[in-house]
């Protein structure tokens, strides 16, 4: 796994695999991001309903997943002071749902970059993987990030 942070457009290797902290999914966080987003199904409320629906407990929204990735990945401040904006994410799959108790990372690899045709920047892709403990895959995506390039000096 590589260490870095602050990266410019230069600075990525392509192939270069990165992994989080680990963050363990609480009720409390399904409830507050189902507040938050205004989705109030019961899966993400109600746990007798998610039982009733055949899951252990609440389930977590799969856009919780998403966040979460994203969140963990800015943990690294990979692009602390380079980062310009997210361009998308792309091929979401939600592998396997998040539950109560579950305790996640992120690994990240880069894949692709290339220069910006409108600004001095990098376009640089991310196959971004939200996995378990038990290193089972439970949200797949591809991100989209436009970052600095190194100053000229």
């Amino acid at each position: 796994m590589t260490r870095a942070e602050n990266l410019y457009y230069e600075d990525v290797e392509i192939g270069a695999v990165f992994k989080t902290a680990e963050h363990t999914i609480s009720e409390a966080d399904i409830i507050d991001f189902a507040r938050l987003t205004r989705d109030n199904h019961p899966l993400h409320r109600d746990a007798d309903y998610a039982r009733r629906a055949g899951f252990p407990s609440l389930i977590a929204h799969g856009l919780f997943g998403l966040s979460l990735m994203e969140g963990l990945k800015s943990e690294l401040k990979l692009y602390e002071d380079t980062s310009i904006a997210s361009l998308g994410w792309n091929a979401v799959r939600f592998v396997k749902p998040l539950l109560v108790g579950d305790v996640l990372h992120v690994e990240m690899t880069f894949t692709a970059k290339r220069a910006s045709r409108s600004r001095p920047a990098g376009v640089i892709t991310e196959a971004v993987k939200l996995v378990d403990a038990s290193k089972d895959l439970r949200i797949d995506a591809e991100h989209i990030s436009l970052i600095q390039m190194r100053p000229a000096q």
